[in-house]
């Protein structure tokens, strides 16, 4: 049986805006990783690991894991707090 995330992505560093993170992504996990002995890199022959499936909604990503008898983990994003300052806020103490 195949595990998954499900996740809202958060922002890089890079950006400072909100927009484009209203999706949420179905990531596959890669059960059993090995070593190459080739080159010594991380690889696996799952080529669900490589496969991200991006969704409107939680539920929708929800919905689609369980009608293919996916196991899956949601990771509740934490929303930002943002505090309104004032210009004037530097000047009063």
């Amino acid at each position: 049986m195949k595990k998954a995330k499900i996740y809202k992505p958060s922002k890089t560093a890079m950006q400072s805006g909100m927009k484009k993170f209203n999706k949420w992504i179905i990531e596959f996990i890669t059960e059993d990783p090995g070593k190459n002995p080739l080159m010594g890199w991380e690889s696996s022959a799952d080529t669900y690991s490589e496969l991200n499936l991006e969704f409107k909604s939680k539920d929708l990503a929800i919905e689609y894991a369980k009608k293919n008898n996916i196991d899956f983990e949601v990771i509740e994003s934490q929303e930002r707090k943002i505090t309104k300052k004032s210009y004037a806020d530097n000047f009063i103490k």
